[in-house]
This record gives structure tokens, sequence and C-alpha cells, in this order.
């Protein structure tokens, strides 16, 4: 059976990556996980797999880095939310990689290459990596975003990606948060205050303690007979209350 480690400093990306793989490689047996560089070089020298998926910027030694260290020891496979410039250079080099968030359809030619990697006797990568990535050095190195990108959320038995522009308002009670897109809702355990802080704020506005909306989905905004100020959200029937507290943000409007 083939072996397998991944490494990637999000626990919920792992797991995805894990679950996505066991659907579309079942006989891919996953020997271990990092959540670092230095821990992904680690479990290459004990458990000699023959694939390492490598997310490429992790805290401590990057996934860059750590591949350099394995060299040849592991079939290198990188993990990479960049965009198509990037994407074309993967394309271009002799290494393989996975698109976050994950998706079967890309994950599946990436395990057919992968499959016919394993028949041929490991290639010395070491070279070919260092090459293909000195040319993106300045992108790898930027720091992360600044603000939240998407939102991981668990539905049933399945891992979500949801881009945060595709989220129409979050909305907390005691002990979830509602996310709420055009075609379904999701539940997380984080509240509006942290979401808040990670959100960018020129997207997301929040309008009470419990709400925060896309600036992009909001239609207008009302009044009711109680004189509360009411937010309507596109295409949706709820309206969001806004607290007398941020109705400085609807002046502009």
């Amino acid at each position: 059976m083939p072996t397998a480690i991944i490494a990637d400093d999000e626990r919920l990306m792992r797991d995805q990556l894990r679950m996505r793989l066991s659907e579309v490689w079942p006989e891919l047996q996953i020997l271990g996980e990092a959540k670092n560089g230095e821990e992904a070089v680690e479990l290459v020298s004990q458990l000699k797999p023959d694939l390492t998926f490598l997310d490429i910027r992790m805290p401590g030694k990057t996934g860059m880095e750590a591949a350099r260290d394995i060299g040849d020891r592991s079939q290198i496979v990188f993990v990479t939310a960049y965009d198509q410039y990037a994407v074309e250079a993967f394309e271009r080099g002799a290494i393989d990689y996975v698109l976050k968030p994950t998706e079967p359809d890309r994950l599946q030619i990436t395990v057919d290459r992968l499959k016919q990697r394993l028949e041929r006797p490991h290639e010395n990568v070491n070279q070919s990596v260092t090459a293909m990535l000195s040319q993106l050095a300045e992108k790898i190195a930027s720091p992360k975003p600044k603000h939240l990108q998407w939102i991981q959320a668990s539905i049933g038995q399945d891992l979500r990606m949801i881009p945060v522009e595709d989220i129409l308002f979050f909305r907390s009670d005691e002990k979830y948060t509602c996310v709420q897109t055009a075609s379904f809702e999701a539940l997380i355990r984080k509240p509006v205050r942290d979401l808040a802080e990670e959100l960018d704020p020129q997207l997301f506005w929040q309008i009470h303690r419990a709400t925060l909306v896309n600036v992009n989905a909001i239609e207008g905004v009302t009044r009711d007979i109680r004189g509360r100020h009411l937010v309507q959200i596109k295409g949706r029937p709820e309206k969001l209350e806004v607290s007398r507290s941020f109705l400085h943000l609807f002046k502009q409007m």
C-alpha cells in the first residue's frame, strides 16, 4: 500500500485533506500528521512515507524549506492557496500540488499523476523544488492575508470551506454562530466578537453585538413601528436589527 504524511499548521485543513484522500484514493495509508516543517522532516526520517503533502507556508520551517531537507526521500506534494500564476509554475515543474480548499475533482488529477510516479523510481526533486520556488520567493515570503479569506464550517460529516465573500451575514446565539450564504447555512463555534476582529471591516460591518453583515448583501435599511432600524438582505426574508451604537454606519447610505 502507498503511504503518506500530511503537514499543515491548520488542523481542519489536515482533516479535510485526509478525508478527501480517503474518498479518491482509499488505498493510501496516512502514517502521520505534522503541524510544521520541522515535524514533517522528522516524520519522513522516522516513517519513510512514499508521499509527503506539505503546506507551503507554515510557522518555523516552511514547506519550501522542509522540501529541500526531505530531498528525494519522499515524493513531495505541495498544498497551496496561491493564485493562477503560482499554479502555472507548479504545472511546469516536477512537483505535484493540491489547491486549498481541497476539491475532489482536482485532487483526483493529482492522485492519478502520483500513482504514475510511484511506479517509477524516486526522482531527486530537490533541485527542481529550489529552481521552481525561487521564481515565487517574493510571493511565498509575503505575510498571510491580514483578514480571513474563508470560514471553515462543518455541515454534517463534511468540512465546508466557505469564501467570506459568499457569506451574507453572521448571527450568534449563546453557543453557536450561524453562517448564512445565499444557498445554505452552517454553524460554527467562533463568536461574532472574534470574527469582527478577523474579517475585513470594509466588507463586514458589525450592526449588533451578535450580528455581522456583508456590506455587498445589504439591500436597504428600514424603520419599523417601534423605531428600530432593520437591515434588509438581498434575496432573503430576514431583517437584521441595527443596534443604536452602530447606526452611524448608515449615515452615508
